[in-house]
C-alpha cells in the first residue's frame, strides 16, 4: 500500500442501518446485533409520512473506539461519521463534533444514539462498540514506558485489533531488529545506493488517521489469545515457500486496505496476528476470508517472537507475505511506542528499484536489475548522526526519527522510494507526520556496511 497521507475524518465499518419515517403506518425501526469492538449493524427500515413530508432517520455510517482494548486507567477515542441527525447522546448523555474521548474503569459498551427532529423517535438508530479495558496482571503491564521494554514475550500484550503491545517488542534484544547500529561502518557504496533511492526525496509515512481512498492508512495487525481457534488456510502462489496451517486468523481480522464501505478491494491485503500466549506472529498476503472461516491467500509465514531463529520452518530463499522474506509487523511504526518516546527497533521502508539479491535478515529478493547501485533486500539506512532532530517536531516524529538513527530502517518491498510502513492509528496527527517527516530527505541517510550479500 503506497498511498499519500491526508486527514480525513476515522471511518473504519459502514454499518447499513435504519431509515425510517416517523407517525406512518407501517414504519419499522433499525434494529441489530452487537458488533465485536467495531460496531452495531441494523437492519433497513421503512421511511413513512409525516404529514405533507417524507421523514427520514439518520444514518449512523460507523461507529468506532480506536482503540478497543486498553489498559486499567488509559483512554482511547469513541469516532463516529453520522448523516441526517440533529441530536447525538453516547450512553444518554449529548455529544457534538465527532468523536469523544473516554476513560473506562471497566470494560464498557458504549451505544450512540442519533435522532432527527423531524422524525418521532421510531426514527431513531443506534449503533454501539464495546470497549475492553485489560486490568493489571491479565494482559496489561499498564503501558509503555522508556525503561520497562519486555524482549521476546508478548504475553503481556492486550488483546484485538490494534491492541496496546505494553512495552513488549517481537525477537530477543540482540535480534537483528532490535540491535543498535548506530557505530556501525559505512557500507562502501553507500553514496551510490541512497543516490539510487533519491538524495532529494523525503521521507514519506505510509500510515496515519482516518482514510485514504476509503481504507484506514496503514498495515493494520490483531493480538489474539492462544484459545484462538485456528483455520484452515489455502496457499494460490507461494505453497512451496510457506508454512503450514491452520492459522488462528478470526473472522473479523482487518485486512490491509479494507474498505469502510464494505465494497470490494485489491492490494497486498495482508492479515497479521500475533498469539500472544504462543509467542508466534502469523503472516499472510492477499487474503481472502471463505466460508466456513478459511482463508485463501498467496502464502503464508509463521515466526517465533521468542528466538533469533526467527521463522524455524523457513528456508534461504523463501518469500514470506513481505517481498524480502521478512515479518512484516516488527517494522511497523505503532503509535503506542512513538507517543510514549522510544521505538526499540528497526523500521520497515520501500523502494521504487531494488537488485536482485538479499542480505540478512532478508531471505528473499525481488527484482531482475543486477546493478550494484542498488539496494538488495534487508539493506539497512540509518539517519546520519550529524542529523540534528528538530526541538519544535512532534514527540511522535522525534521518537520515529530517533529510531532510525539508533536501529535504521530495513529494505522491505519495493514500491514508493522512502514511504515507512506502520499502523493505522486514530491518534496521529497526519499534517505533522507528512510535513515533519517530509522534511528529511535522502541525503541525511547512509547505509550500515553489508557482509554477505547473496546473489541468487
Amino acid at each position: 500500500m503506497r498511498r499519500p497521507v491526508q486527514r480525513l475524518s476515522v471511518i473504519t465499518l459502514m454499518l447499513a442501518l435504519a431509515a425510517c419515517g416517523g407517525g406512518g403506518a407501517g414504519v419499522t425501526s433499525g434494529t441489530g446485533s452487537t458488533g465485536s469492538n467495531t460496531g452495531t449493524t441494523g437492519t433497513t427500515g421503512t421511511t413513512g409520512s409525516t404529514g405533507n413530508s417524507t421523514a427520514t432517520a439518520p444514518v449512523i455510517n460507523s461507529f468506532v473506539a480506536t482503540p478497543a482494548s486498553i489498559s486499567s486507567g488509559q483512554s482511547t477515542q469513541l469516532s463516529w461519521n453520522i448523516s441526517g441527525a440533529t441530536s447525538v447522546t453516547v450512553n444518554g448523555a449529548a455529544v457534538t463534533g465527532s468523536s469523544l474521548t473516554v476513560s473506562p474503569a471497566a470494560t464498557t459498551t458504549y451505544i450512540l444514539l442519533a435522532s432527527n427532529a423531524g422524525c418521532s423517535t421510531a426514527c431513531n438508530t443506534s449503533a454501539s462498540v464495546t470497549v475492553t479495558v485489560n486490568p493489571a496482571g491479565t494482559g496489561s503491564t499498564g503501558g509503555n514506558t522508556a525503561g520497562n521494554a519486555i524482549y521476546g514475550d508478548l504475553r503481556k500484550a492486550d488483546l484485538g485489533a490494534g491492541a496496546n503491545l505494553n512495552g513488549t517488542v517481537p525477537f530477543p534484544a540482540n535480534n537483528a531488529w532490535n540491535t543498535d547500529i548506530s557505530g556501525a561502518a559505512v557500507d562502501p557504496l553507500s553514496d551510490a545506493l541512497i543516490s539510487s533511492i533519491g538524495l532529494g526525496t523525503g521521507l514519506h509515512p505510509d500510515f496515519g488517521a482516518g482514510l485514504y481512498d476509503g481504507a484506514p492508512i496503514g498495515i493494520p495487525y490483531v493480538v489474539v489469545a492462544g484459545s484462538q481457534p485456528k483455520v484452515a488456510v489455502q496457499f494460490t502462489d507461494y505453497g512451496d515457500e510457506s508454512d503450514p496451517g491452520p492459522y488462528p486468523i478470526p473472522a473479523n481480522a482487518p485486512i490491509e486496505g479494507q474498505q469502510a464501505s464494505g465494497i470490494t478491494f485489491g492490494g497486498d491485503r495482508h492479515v497479521l496476528v500475533i498469539d500472544r500466549d504462543a509467542n508466534r506472529l502469523y503472516e499472510v498476503g492477499n487474503a481472502y476470508p471463505q466460508t466456513g472461516g478459511s482463508w485463501k491467500v498467496s502464502g503464508g509465514a509463521i515466526f517465533d517472537l521468542t528466538s533469533n531463529t526467527v521463522r524455524p520452518g523457513g528456508k534461504p530463499g523463501w518469500t514470506s507475505a513481505d517481498a524480502a522474506g521478512l515479518p512484516i509487523f516488527p517494522g511497523l511504526v505503532r503509535y503506542e511506542e512513538a507517543t510514549n518516546g522510544a521505538i526499540r527497533h528497526a523500521l520497515r521502508f520501500t523502494v521504487s528499484r531494488s537488485r536482485r539479491a538479499y542480505v540478512a535478515p532478508a531471505t528473499h529478493w525481488a527484482s531482475s536489475n543486477t546493478s550494484n547501485t542498488l539496494p538488495p533486500m534487508g539493506m539497512r539506512v540509518r539517519l546520519k548522526a550529524s542529523y540534528q532532530i528538530p526541538a519544535n517536531f512532534s514527540n511522535e516524529s522525534k521518537a520515529i526519527l530517533q529510531a532510525m538513527k539508533t536501529y535504521g530502517m530495513l529494505v522491505a518491498d519495493n514500491g514508493s522510494n522512502w514511504y515507512i510502513s506502520g499502523a493505522p492509528d486514530a491518534r496521529w496527527n497526519n499534517d505533522k507526520l507528512v510535513s515533519e517527516l517530509g522534511s528529511v530527505k535522502g541525503s541525511n541517510f547512509e547505509v550500515v556496511r553489508m557482509d554477505g550479500v547473496v546473489t541468487p
